[in-house]
C-alpha cells in the first residue's frame, strides 16, 4: 500500500489541495479498489482510529459510501445524525462537535446546510475534517469520485472535454468538479438555464452553454445534475416540465449525436427532468460504476489523512 500523506491535514475543499493531492488520491484509490472486490473486502488499515460521521443534512449515498469505507478500513465508527439529538435543544454546533470529540475521536466527516462549516471546524477542533458536503460551497470527495471514474474510461484528463449540465448555481458538486478537473487538465464547461449559471463562471475559465445540443456536441463526457428545489428560495425555472422539455437528456437527442457522449450523475436522479430512463441505464452511463469508486475514493481520502495531524 503507498505510505504516503496529504499536503493538507484535511480535506475542506478541491480548491485546497494540489494536482499532486489528487493524483495520489487516485491511485490510492487503485489499491483499494483492489482490495473491495476480494472475498474478503477489509483490510486493517485505520484498526486504531476513530470516526465521527457527522451529518446534520439528510443523505443516502455520501453517509452509506463512507460509513463503508471507514468499516472496510477498520476504523471504530460514530455515527450522528441532528435530527434527534441535542442541536433540536439549542446546542451549538462547536459544543456538539467538542462533546463528540471528548469520546477520543480521531476524524470528522462533516456534512451541513451551511457552506464554511467544514473550514470552522478545522480551525477550532483537534481532529481531521473530511468535507462530506457544505452548502452550495464543496463537495470534494464527489468530485475526487466523479474524477476516478472519468480516469477508469479516458486514462487521461489531457484534452478531454468535460460538461456539466443542470442547476450549477446551487451545486456544490459542480465547484468541486470545475476544481478538480481544470487541475487535472480537462477543459470544463457547464450547460443550463442562464438562470441557474453563475455570473462568476467566467473568472474560473469555464465555457458556458444554454443549449443541451451544442454542449453535448462539445464534449466527451456529461455530467448531469439535479434540479436542487430545496435549495431554491424563489423560482428559477417555470417547472420541471419544461425544464425536461428544454435541458432533459433523452435517448433521442444522444443518438442524434456523430458521437457517443459518456453520462454521468451524481445522484439522486430525478427520472424524466434531467435524465430519461433509457439514459441513465444505458451502456453510455457510468453512473453505477461511480457508486463502486465512491467507497475505494474515500478509503484513499481516509488512509491518507490519517497519518497527518491537524495540529
Amino acid at each position: 500500500m503507498i505510505n504516503s500523506y496529504l499536503s493538507q491535514p484535511h480535506l475542506l475543499g478541491i480548491k485546497y489541495i494540489t494536482k499532486e493531492d489528487i493524483e495520489l488520491i487516485l491511485q490510492t484509490a487503485d489499491n483499494f479498489k483492489e482490495v473491495i472486490n476480494r472475498p474478503i473486502k477489509k483490510v486493517p488499515t485505520l484498526r486504531d482510529v476513530t470516526i465521527a460521521n457527522l451529518f446534520f443534512e439528510n443523505s443516502t449515498r455520501t453517509k452509506i459510501s463512507f460509513e463503508l469505507a471507514e468499516k472496510r478500513l477498520s476504523a471504530d465508527v460514530l455515527n450522528f445524525s441532528s435530527g434527534g439529538s441535542s442541536v433540536k435543544k439549542g446546542e451549538s454546533l462547536l459544543d456538539t462537535v467538542n462533546n463528540i470529540l471528548s469520546m477520543k475521536v480521531d476524524m470528522v466527516v462533516v456534512r451541513h446546510s451551511i457552506a464554511g462549516t467544514p473550514s470552522f471546524l478545522s480551525q477550532h477542533i483537534d481532529a481531521n475534517i473530511v468535507n462530506a458536503g457544505d452548502g452550495t460551497h464543496e463537495h470534494p470527495t464527489q468530485a475526487l469520485l466523479d474524477a476516478y471514474s472519468i480516469r477508469e474510461k479516458f486514462n487521461s484528463f489531457q484534452g478531454l472535454h468535460v460538461c456539466i449540465f443542470g442547476d450549477i448555481a446551487h451545486s456544490r458538486v459542480a465547484l468541486s468538479n470545475i476544481f478538480c478537473l481544470q487541475k487535472l487538465g480537462a477543459k470544463v464547461a457547464v450547460c443550463g438555464p442562464p438562470t441557474l449559471i453563475p455570473k462568476f463562471l467566467d473568472d474560473l475559465g469555464v465555457k458556458v452553454f444554454y443549449r443541451v445540443k451544442e454542449a453535448l456536441e462539445w464534449c466527451d463526457v456529461a455530467n448531469v445534475l439535479r434540479i436542487q428545489l430545496e435549495r431554491q428560495d424563489v423560482k428559477y425555472i417555470p417547472s420541471l416540465r419544461e425544464y425536461a422539455l428544454y435541458y432533459g437528456i433523452h435517448r433521442e437527442l444522444l443518438d442524434s449525436l456523430k458521437k457517443e457522449v459518456v453520462i454521468m450523475h451524481p445522484g439522486p436522479i430525478n427520472r424524466g427532468v434531467e435524465l430519461d430512463s433509457d439514459v441513465a441505464d444505458s451502456s453510455q452511463s457510468i453512473i453505477l460504476e461511480q457508486v463502486e469508486n465512491g467507497v475505494a475514493v474515500r478509503m484513499a481520502v481516509l488512509y491518507l489523512l490519517a497519518g497527518n495531524s491537524p495540529m
